[in-house]
């Protein structure tokens, strides 16, 4: 049987005329493209507007799907790692910072593979006490890459340097080009992860947790995966996963 991968969605802030007027939550189409050609079934996990529903949402979802993917989108609410807001941070969604904080804990309680791209990694990252840079130009005067790219999303942009004792090595070696659509990153680091790979500044490009059942990364494989075979096999890893904890 194939595995159920859960994408957290995220959601329109303008309504549009395709649904008649209503406010649309959704999930990027290559995402769901990639895992359906890794081999796992996608399903979308919406947030609900009411955050006191967070925990108890998430407890219920972690019982549809076998792993969980938090996919790319808006800043992260500072207030969630004890900060408040500086002048340079993106708009934020903290309804969906509070659901998908609830689910990451909830899967890993239940012991299912979780992969977070872009933004999932600083979730992750929050979620488990890190804390983040809101914005790398005016808080990291050591970042001189430009990490929010101009060209298009589907091209590599700059290169990363990989541990050799990750999963990633064994699948691009000690380097990877890669491209990059993100203004903050991770400064301090959760306990219980380690840093797996970094960009030529030194900011975070990608992290795994000490049991190595959950995995994320700073770049954007959905978007790479059909002319970049390496970036597919991130994702067959991750439904690999998942197929051995659902047996487990």
């Amino acid at each position: 049987m194939k595995v159920i991968i859960a994408i957290t969605a995220d959601s329109m802030v303008e309504p549009s005329r395709v649904i008649n007027q209503n406010f649309a939550d959704f999930a990027p189409r290559d995402l769901k493209e990639v895992i359906i050609e890794a081999g796992g079934i996608p399903i979308i996990l919406p947030f609900p507007e009411n955050v006191s529903l967070a925990d108890e949402f998430a407890r219920e979802a972690v019982r549809l799907f076998d792993g969980l993917i938090i996919p790319g989108g808006p800043d992260i609410d500072p207030t969630f790692f004890g900060e408040e807001p500086i002048r340079e941070i993106g708009r934020t969604a903290y309804q969906r910072d509070y659901y998908e904080i609830a689910l990451v804990k909830a899967a890993r309680k239940a012991n299912k593979p979780i992969f977070g791209i872009c933004r999932g990694l600083q979730l992750i990252n929050v979620a488990f006490g890190g804390t983040l840079y809101q914005d790398l130009a005016v808080q990291n005067l050591g970042s001189n890459l430009k990490h929010s790219q101009s060209a298009p999303g589907g091209f590599p942009t700059h290169h990363v340097k990989i541990d050799e004792s990750s999963h990633l090595y064994e699948t691009f070696g000690s380097e990877a080009y890669v491209n990059s659509r993100h203004h903050q990153a991770v400064k301090d680091l959760a306990k219980g992860f380690n840093v797996i790979a970094t960009a030529y500044d030194g900011v975070v490009e990608a992290i795994e947790s000490k049991e190595e059942d959950i995995l994320a990364v700073q770049w954007h494989p959905e978007n790479m995966w059909r002319s970049n075979k390496l970036q597919l096999e991130i994702f067959e890893h991750f439904v690999e996963c998942c197929e051995k904890s659902k047996i487990n």
